[in-house]
């Protein structure tokens, strides 16, 4: 069964949405409560797992599902995460039944053929039940709790969870369907004990504990709100939101101009450098009915860059929802008024077996990118793209030599890029959207805990992609190993960078540099496969900027004039990139705009359609 069969049956299988009996106050309360819960599940991870990816990082989502698998709360997160956690739900409701989800049972899955994104990602959930006379032994399974988080290995061929060189999905890790790890209650030590001995990370088991924790945990707050509201009311408040948010989203597409709007994407290349992979997309716009269709994307076989069909929806639904209102519940009624339409075989929908832990980010997160492209002219002040440009994180493996165990560094530190600014609004914070509530651990954290310093991090003055209003800079970051060790990683955006929107500039792109500023330094061209760095060297990661949006020559010189101070861009870029002339000197602040000559060279510059 293809994961859009398990999207569309579980559509089919849902609750009949009937004429609720209860109120909207009623409802809400019961949303916000459940979105409590799922904030709770989140933070339970963040205070119990040990990892820096799960304890750290936020990397992480928590979400609530009713009985038949449809989407009713979510916590802020992975806007992909929150939107690919529900499908290994259906996948084990359709694959077991829901007769073998009983009161105390616990569930891990992580295969991105029945679900996920990639392998990394484990899905961890819980049943929920409560009073019921007539199902059998008085009890019946209501709502599922369910807690998404990415771990830093999977088995496999290499360390970290990334084997982007694997010609196969198998050479990437271990796959769990849908396994059962307690059984009512009682823990089954043979599958956790399969679960460790398949992982290289000692503490794995423990941060699967922390998020087996969350769920329980989180099973025992909803049996409280039902025992407070009823498990009727409950369901009927899930209908409601449900549908609620069902016609919100129609009534905001009704607004939206009819028609069929068409772009193209690409990515630079894939693993083994295959060039150019090609996303396409065709919108269609018809009244309160929208359809995204992906057929004309890349079919190569010989690829090495796959996104799944649940990862691709994650992406899909993410940009979407960054372009509506967002007040809108996102639950199963929003996702369920999007068509899609992914043609499996493509590089959105795979083949069976294929490999796909590089292309969860690309072409997966490049879907944003396409969808804003193709809708910059038709919504201009919401199409900034929810996307970024990196490959995958730099994965540094080497023995600590305080412990005499070897380590798997995911170079988790804080960086800055890819942010493309929106109309009426500059970039700003230091990541893009698509991370959504994702942080980056702290150098000083990272340095306690695998043997490297931080030397650089700073923003990149000029990379922000040129506007009316202006793309984030991206950032130069330097990180010195103190022990041999050996570097794997795979690297994006050098050819095709952020791109800007509505005449906007594209942002500077990414350059990675290993031994940086040794006599034998590697430039990534597409994948560093182990290269090998000394003790003493360093690993150079130049982020790239973000798009900007509108026309340069329409900035207001003084908004120029300010990043000139605040070093985001240069004398020579605010002439070249913006038309603005500065006089004075910035040394000591003096530096002023040249309103006559700025205007001068503006009018020269639109004359030559320039």
């Amino acid at each position: 069964m293809t994961d859009v069969d398990l999207v569309q049956l579980a559509g089919s299988r849902g609750r009949l949405s009937v004429a609720p009996t209860v109120d909207q106050v009623t409802a809400e309360v019961i949303r916000g409560a459940m979105e409590t819960i799922c904030f709770e599940m989140a933070v339970y991870v963040s205070r119990t797992a040990t990892t820096p990816i799960l304890n750290q990082s936020n990397e992480r989502n928590a979400t609530i599902l009713d009985a038949q698998g449809r989407l009713a709360a979510l916590s802020v997160g992975i806007p992909q995460f929150m939107l690919t956690s529900t499908l290994p739900v259906r996948f084990a409701l359709q694959l077991l039944g829901p007769e073998e989800f009983r009161e105390g049972d616990v569930f891990v899955a992580n295969d991105p053929y029945h679900g996920g994104g990639h392998l990394p990602d484990y899905n961890v959930f819980a049943p929920v039940f409560a009073d019921d006379p007539a199902a059998p032994g008085g009890r019946r399974m209501v709502l599922i709790a369910s807690i998404q988080c990415h771990h830093g290995d999977t088995g496999g061929g290499v360390p970290g969870g990334y084997n982007v060189t694997a010609s196969d999905i198998w050479g990437e890790g271990v796959r769990w369907p849908a396994v059962k790890v307690i059984d009512r209650g009682v823990e089954r030590r043979d599958v956790l004990y399969a679960l460790q001995i398949n992982n290289r990370i000692p503490s794995y088991i423990g941060d699967l504990r922390a998020q087996i924790g969350a769920a329980q945990l989180a099973a025992q707050r909803l049996g409280d709100l039902m025992e407070r509201y009823s498990a009727g009311t409950v369901e009927e408040s899930v209908d409601y939101m449900i549908d609620y948010a069902a016609r919100r989203f129609r009534e905001e597409v009704t607004a939206w101009p009819d028609g069929v709007y068409e772009a193209d994407a690409y990515v630079d290349h894939d693993p083994l450098g295959n060039p150019d992979v090609h996303l396409h997309v065709k919108i269609t716009v018809d009244g309160e009915n929208i359809t995204i269709d992906y057929s004309g994307s890349d079919t190569r076989p010989e690829l090495q860059a796959w996104s799944t069909f649940g990862n691709t929806r994650g992406y899909t639904v993410g940009q979407i929802a960054s372009m509506m209102d967002p007040e809108i519940p996102k639950n199963e009624g929003f996702f369920d008024q999007i068509k899609l339409i992914v043609p499996e075989g493509c590089v959105l929908n795979p083949p069976p077996g294929k490999p796909v832990s590089a292309g969860t980010h690309h072409p997966g997160a490049d879907v944003g990118e396409v969808i804003a492209v193709a809708m910059q002219h038709v919504l201009p002040d919401k199409a900034v793209p929810q996307t970024y440009k990196t490959g995958i994180p730099t994965i540094i493996v080497g023995t600590d030599p305080v412990t005499g165990q070897s380590f798997t560094d995911h170079s988790a530190e804080v960086y800055a890029g890819w942010c493309n600014a929106g109309k009426g609004m500059d970039a700003w914070g230091a990541q893009n959207a698509s991370f959504g509530n994702l942080w980056k651990a702290t150098a000083e954290i990272n340095e306690s805990l695998y043997p490297h310093v931080q030397w650089d991090r700073d923003y990149r003055t000029d990379s922000g992609g040129p506007g009316q209003w202006r793309g984030l800079c991206g950032s130069h970051y330097e990180k010195e190993v103190l022990v041999d060790a050996k570097v794997y990683t795979y690297v994006v955006g050098m050819k095709y960078p952020m791109p800007g929107i509505c005449g906007g500039m594209p942002g500077e792109p990414n350059q990675m540099i290993i031994r940086y500023g040794s006599e034998d330094p590697f430039v990534v061209k597409h994948t560093a496969d182990w290269v090998p760095i000394a003790a003493g060297e360093r690993v150079m990661y130049n982020y790239g900027g973000g798009g900007g949006w509108g026309n340069p020559l329409d900035r207001d010189p003084h908004q120029v004039l300010d990043d000139v101070l605040d070093e985001y861009v240069s004398i020579q870029g605010a002439t070249r990139d913006y038309g603005v002339v500065l006089t004075g000197s910035l040394d000591d602040l003096t530096i002023a705009v040249d309103h006559e000559a700025t205007e001068r060279l503006r009018a020269g510059r639109r004359s030559a359609g320039k």
